[in-house]
């Protein structure tokens, strides 16, 4: 059913309940607009991110900020306001970009307006964080001195998460809010590390009739999907469970997405929400392609959000027998690297879902890019590759300012993440960032997998000299 223009979801689930995969702890700020979102965002972050405009509706997209405190590195993430009805019609999208950071959460920050009171909105937002299953911290913003904290205390009546008075204009509170987020924090490494037997998710994705649910059959060697040549038979998500060699797969056969002029019934569009949701609790996805069919916009569009979400994936170019005879793999393979520049380090599988032919190999394939999501790389040798890839090729001047390395460490896994301690971020261009990325890839045990690269602005840059190399010496500060 779908409310005020957009969906309204009934039920949330923590990353415990959907099992989804562990990377850095994600702290989620939700609220009613102009509440202070946005300059709660910037004001914890200690820098001008987010666009902050008393025009209800500024933040639309998510944004994300690295923070560290007290040693616990976590992901802020600003989100735009909920029950906004969106001037540019842009409310189911805003809507569903919320969703995705409340399904993601590990803390929630619920901000309201201490000045402006309760309102029935805050209320409406309450219940939808009712199903939100994680520790919740009720944010009183604009408590800006001692005479109005009881009037903050009216919140209490939502009944959401502990309240904390705070003034982002001010400067209140901030330090307070940070132990409480850090306290609320999952245990370090939880989720981390996986047992020897845990089952590898894989999500299979693409646009309809490519042939994903006659390959989930073939995997459970049971008729456990519906199959047909009508496009668009399968419209939910469904997994199916089965073992090869001893090992435990779980397969996600979406239904096949659509382009988005295409999407007019209430099917299609929880359809496409259910796709996104499987690319997102997904360890490794299998992104689908018809064999005898051109690459269309909504391919492009499935890779894009596979990007987006780093996920481990495979281009699976199905029904191959019936090109393998006229048909090079070469010029599949040139293909795909040439329509997807970006995603040049995922590998290609050519398969014949309904006999069979190197579906066990894909699956293999899948497992060891799932190991490599997992890897962790010790310090010392981050720094030593760093070091390495400095001196080769020098980032160049900005400006008459060399940019410096003083430090690498990896925070996270699924996907691999790497902070960079450097002397001003704005001078890594992009181009000398895929340059490092290139050399991680080509050293690192995670050359198949995204890998997500922060360039932070340490406080060792002050007191720097000239020297351009790596100080693996020095621990981070920030």
């Amino acid at each position: 059913m779908r409310e005020s223009g957009h969906p309204i979801t009934s039920t949330y689930h923590s990353r415990a309940q959907a099992r989804l995969p562990m990377g850095i702890p994600q702290v989620v700020i939700v609220g009613r607009p102009n509440v202070g979102k946005s300059s709660l965002f910037n004001w914890l972050a200690g820098r001008r991110l987010a666009i902050v405009d008393d025009t209800a509706g500024v933040t639309r997209d998510r944004m994300t900020y690295l923070m560290c405190v007290d040693d616990r590195y976590f992901e802020l993430v600003d989100t735009g306001g909920m029950g906004i009805d969106d001037v540019d019609n842009l409310t189911e999208d805003i809507e569903q970009q919320i969703d995705t950071a409340l399904e993601s959460a590990d803390v929630v920050l619920f901000v309201v307006d201490t000045r402006a009171g309760l309102v029935p909105l805050d209320q409406e937002v309450a219940k939808r964080l009712r199903y939100v299953d994680v520790p919740t911290l009720c944010v009183a913003n604009k408590t800006d001195a001692d005479s109005l904290d009881n009037q903050a205390d009216e919140f209490y009546r939502l009944g959401r998460g502990k309240l904390v008075r705070v003034s982002a204009k001010e400067n209140r509170g901030r330090q307070e809010l940070l132990d409480l987020i850090v306290e609320r924090l999952p245990p370090e490494g939880a989720g981390q590390e996986r047992p020897q037997e845990t089952t590898m998710k894989v999500a299979i994705v693409g646009r309809r009739n490519t042939g994903k649910s006659t390959f989930v059959n073939t995997l459970a060697q049971a008729e456990r999907m519906i199959t047909s040549e009508v496009p668009g038979t399968t419209r939910d998500s469904v997994d199916v469970r089965f073992e090869l060699d001893g090992k435990s797969f779980l397969a996600i056969d979406t239904p096949g997405l659509r382009r988005r002029k295409s999407i007019t019934t209430d099917i299609d569009f929880y359809s496409t929400h259910r796709a996104q949701r499987s690319i997102r609790r997904a360890d490794v996805v299998f992104l689908f392609f018809d064999a005898t069919q051109q690459i269309s916009k909504v391919d492009k569009q499935l890779g894009d959000y596979i990007a987006q979400q780093y996920k481990p994936c495979v281009f699976v170019v199905n029904k191959w027998d019936m090109l393998a005879a006229s048909t090079p793999t070469e010029r599949w393979v040139k293909y795909l690297r040439d329509t997807f520049r970006t995603m040049w380090h995922v590998p290609i599988a050519f398969v014949t879902g309904q006999t069979g032919k190197n579906v066990k190999a894909l699956l293999n394939h899948g497992q060891m890019l799932f190991k490599q999501s997992l890897e962790r790389v010790a310090t010392a040798d981050l720094n030593k590759l760093v070091r390495a890839a400095l001196e080769k090729n020098p980032p160049p001047l900005e400006s008459n300012r060399r940019p410096k390395v003083y430090y690498a460490t990896q925070v996270g896994t699924q996907p691999p993440t790497i902070v960079l301690f450097c002397n001003e971020p704005r001078l890594f261009k992009p181009p000398y960032q895929r340059y490092l990325l290139g050399v991680f890839r080509d050293h690192l045990p995670y050359g198949e997998v995204p890998i997500k690269l922060y360039l932070r602005r340490s406080e060792q840059s002050e007191a720097s000299d000239a020297d351009d190399a790596v100080d693996s010496q020095r621990a981070p500060h920030e």
